[in-house]
């Protein structure tokens, strides 16, 4: 029994994303937003989001409510997170994914991107940017979906600095000139003879 336990434990813990020194989220709220066509197309509303450079995309969480007109279906409203450049790195999330029906409804959850295989780090503009979209361009409807209420949550680490700021090599160099003056007055020794 204690080792079924640990087992669920061990699952339990991998579900939740380990929160980082770094985490930082960003919450988009999706009311309003309209998606006419497969990724790209004209009137499909794209935001881009500054999280910094090499910010690494670590998970998703959505309650979101969707309408598709018909003869649009609610499983192909989609969101495309990517980096700067859209048919790179990124994510695609469909909410309504198993619903092959027009209408509204209302989905939750969340999605540890990097358990699953699927985290990103965006480029040095630092640029997420975001499109929503439809699998399936149905002609005669425009538009395809409208993302009624909700908000999309995204957790990102944000990147280290791996190069010191100016102000801080100064100190540094300062630093080492003190260390480096303080060095060489100890190493010069004075001998005196008595007479």
């Amino acid at each position: 029994m204690m080792k079924s336990l640990s087992i669920a434990a061990a699952i339990a813990a991998a579900a939740v994303p380990a929160a980082s020194a770094n985490a930082a989220t960003l919450i988009i709220n999706v009311a309003g937003a309209q998606s006419f066509g497969a990724r790209g197309s004209a009137g499909n509303q794209v935001a881009t989001y500054l999280l910094g450079a090499g910010a690494h995309i670590t998970s998703i969480s959505y309650n979101v409510t969707i309408e598709a007109f018909s003869p649009s279906w609610l499983s192909e409203a989609g969101i495309a997170f990517t980096d700067s450049t859209p048919i790179t790195d990124g994510v695609l999330l469909n909410p309504g994914i198993a619903d092959d029906i027009s209408g509204i409804r209302t989905y939750s959850d969340t999605a540890n991107l990097v358990a699953l295989g699927l985290d990103f780090f965006l480029k040095a503009d630092g640029l997420l940017r975001t499109e929503f979209y439809e699998d399936f361009n149905d002609s005669g409807v425009n538009p395809d979906a409208i993302w009624r209420s909700g908000t999309i949550t995204i957790t990102y680490d944000a990147a280290s600095a791996a190069v010191p700021e100016p102000a801080t090599w100064a100190m540094m160099m300062l630093g080492f000139g003190l260390l480096g003056a303080g060095m060489r007055r100890r190493a010069t020794t004075r001998v005196r003879y008595a007479v």
